[in-house]
């Protein structure tokens, strides 16, 4: 199939050779344009005529789609679609596809590390040697972690593989989430419990909630007023779950023990953030989907269901419509 013109709305890979590779492995004969800036306009300039966009982190507007001409598939580097108008996309013929079970062990295993990070204070304590301080006393209290219980906000693909990882460690684990079933929790040995019995009764509180209108800052001032003044959360989802001014206040108040965040509502986070320089917070630039085998596969996976649309076939991970 010739002729095809593929647009890319942003890229935070060093290479889209994977993504390439998987077209042409299907006879696609593909020109690929690369957005100047993943606006609104940029987007557009690129995508307008194309048969095919490929987006990572740029919002894909109903503005956007009402001028694409040509367009049969949006496929998305990712696992959530939230920068993606579904329904306009849908509603103008147009498939999206996208990558929810890549980057499980990825994001699980970060996670985990965040936690044992934050609960064994290590990179307090690292700071602290580095600096020529040998001190104990600096890092105490910490907390035996056989015992304690985690909370898990959320229970699909990756809090699923959370869960083992942590009662290996001896912790107790138990989950809020409304849409799963109880076989399925009683099948991890993780309790099923409403989210205000796992914010009272969690010593780590990880959330693993998909981004949504009605779960934006869904970790707010009222909500840390009801977790332990001990407790530790973690957030490897989506920035915009934690209201961070109010995680900022419970930290200051010591309404909860410490925080560890892979993702935050403005990224890459502003130098005069109010999240930097605390000794209780934990944070990494996003690199919790990361891994060089993580990358081939998300690549592959979604430009493999970009080619099935334009040759005709069905994909594998085609996005539902609500």
């Amino acid at each position: 199939m010739a002729g095809i013109q593929v647009a890319v709305a942003d890229s935070p890979f060093p290479s889209l050779d994977p993504a390439k590779e998987a077209l042409s492995s299907q006879s696609l004969d593909a020109t690929w344009q690369m957005a100047e800036a993943p606006t609104h306009d940029g987007i557009v300039a690129v995508a307008k005529n194309a048969d095919a966009l490929f987006v990572t982190y740029g919002q894909i507007t109903a503005e956007v789609i009402a001028e694409l001409n040509n367009c049969k598939v949006i496929g998305r580097f990712g696992i959530g679609i939230d920068n993606i108008d579904i329904a306009a996309a849908t509603a103008k013929g147009i498939t999206v596809t996208y990558a929810p079970v890549y980057c499980l062990d990825e994001v699980s295993d970060h996670a985990m590390a965040m936690l044992l990070s934050l609960a064994r204070k290590i990179p307090q304590s690292n700071s602290l040697v580095q600096s020529g301080r040998w001190e104990m006393p600096a890092v105490v209290p910490i907390a035996r972690l056989r015992g304690n219980t985690l909370g898990l906000v959320g229970f699909g693909n990756i809090p699923q593989m959370v869960a083992p990882k942590a009662q290996a460690f001896g912790i107790k684990v138990i989950t809020a989430d409304p849409f799963i079933p109880k076989e399925v929790t009683d099948k991890a040995n993780v309790e099923l419990v409403e989210l205000d019995e796992l914010l009272e009764r969690s010593d780590y509180v990880s959330v693993h909630a998909p981004m949504l209108p009605s779960t934006e800052k869904m970790f707010n001032a009222e909500v840390f007023k009801k977790m332990k003044s001990t407790a530790l959360l973690v957030n490897t989802a989506r920035g915009p779950l934690v209201d961070t001014d109010a995680l900022c206040d419970a930290l200051d108040a010591g309404e909860i023990g410490g925080a560890a965040l892979d993702v935050v509502p403005i990224e890459p986070l502003p130098a005069d953030s109010n999240l930097l320089g605390r000794d209780n917070l934990i944070l990494s630039p996003h690199t919790g989907f990361y891994s060089e085998d993580a990358l081939l596969e998300l690549q592959t996976t979604v430009a493999k269901d970009v080619a099935s649309v334009l040759t005709g076939q069905e994909p594998k991970f085609p996005v539902k419509p609500k």
